[in-house]
């Protein structure tokens, strides 16, 4: 007798299409800000999945007129800065590591995260506040830009030539 029988069979290949149905589609449900910079709920007209408030220009240059009361930690990657622009004083702390830097984050003051278009700022802003933080909100530094915010472009160093590293001759 063969161990597999007709119902067996289709108990596999039904569990074999719901994994695969869930492959596909739990990246699409749990998305961040994806390579193009924008969350795919903000393509879609929804905010961002997260309980925090999504500043809006206005809201961060008030709180930027007060940098002595505001602390602004991005999430976004080095690249993501130098190309699309940030803020001109910023904490950097990657939301892969923002929980076990909290730390080092100052609790004296007013918390904004930054990220393209608010998703993973929403995001960070979850955790510090469930941490005990004092966060005003979210912010994307794009959308910031696209809602005639000014950004800091701060260009990449072109690469030391390989000489350059060694020691200067006494």
């Amino acid at each position: 007798m063969h161990p597999y029988t007709g119902e067996s069979i289709v108990k596999t290949v039904t569990l074999l299409l719901i994994s695969v149905l869930a492959t596909v589609a739990m990246p699409l449900a749990y998305s961040a800000d994806d390579a193009g910079g924008q969350a795919a709920g903000a393509r879609a007209g929804r905010p961002p999945a997260s309980k925090a408030h999504v500043l809006s220009r206005e809201e961060l240059d008030k709180l930027l007129a007060q940098p002595d009361k505001v602390l602004l930690i991005d999430v976004r990657r080095p690249d993501e800065v130098s190309t699309n622009g940030g803020f001109p004083v910023y904490l950097s702390v990657q939301i892969g590591d923002l929980e076990k830097e909290v730390a080092w984050i100052p609790k004296d003051r007013l918390i904004v995260t930054v990220s393209n278009h608010a998703a993973r700022a929403g995001h960070a802003a979850d955790i510090l506040t469930a941490k005990g933080f004092n966060v005003a909100g979210a912010t994307g530094a794009e959308t910031y830009a696209q809602q005639g915010g000014t950004l800091t472009k701060i260009p990449v160093p072109p690469p030391r030539p390989a000489n350059a590293s060694a020691a200067p001759a006494p």
